[in-house]
């Protein structure tokens, strides 16, 4: 773990107290990945999910490895048919689920990880204006991706930007404020908590 992340700077830093602490960030990140992702908000044109949101601040506070071990984690639990992604429903969990619509977001998710993580490490997490465009470079990690899947499944005579993109964008503005707001604030607690 990246000495210059957020989680990090509090508990154990070595042996075998910090592999416990990384076991239960792990742990405690596909839970709240889980829950996050089933929390809807009502909002125009589509509810916003906080599944996004909970990867935004994950990635950022664990940085590149740990998230992308938490992000695993959580794509592994998903896989064997638990019911932790947004959409799921009884009919179709697992890779069934994961193979649909959602498939391309869920591969942009890593990328978001990786990409939030080198930056957080690089002291982007401290600033609310570096954090903000980094979670923008993020969001865009996690379109892309997405929008080809969608157009490659769907085929691209469809209003690919219609299903995946354009409804979405309001919601996703105000998860990327409320996580560039959150993580430097975290930062500056702990500072305060320190002196």
């Amino acid at each position: 773990m990246n000495a210059n992340v957020l989680a990090n700077a509090f508990g154990p830093r070595e042996g075998t107290a910090l592999r416990v602490k990384q076991v239960a960030l792990v742990a405690l990140g596909i839970v709240a990945l889980a829950v996050a992702a089933k929390i809807k908000v009502p909002m125009w044109p589509v509810p916003i999910t906080m599944g996004t949101f909970a990867v935004l601040t994950i990635g950022t506070a664990y940085g590149a490895r740990l998230g992308l071990i938490t992000m695993l984690g959580y794509l592994l639990v998903g896989a064997l048919g638990f019911d932790v992604f947004a959409g799921s429903s009884a009919e179709k969990f697992g890779l069934t689920y994961m193979m649909g619509g959602t498939g391309g977001y869920l591969v942009g998710y890593l990328m978001a990880t990786i990409l939030l993580g080198a930056l957080a490490a690089r002291g982007w997490d401290r600033s609310v204006g570096k954090l903000a465009l980094a979670l923008v470079l993020a969001n865009v990690l996690i379109y892309v991706p997405g929008l080809l899947w969608l157009g490659q499944l769907y085929g691209w005579d469809k209003p690919i930007l219609e299903w995946g993109l354009t409804p979405f964008l309001l919601g996703d503005a105000i998860k990327l404020a409320l996580a560039a707001l959150l993580i430097p604030g975290l930062w500056k607690l702990l500072g305060d908590a320190r002196t």
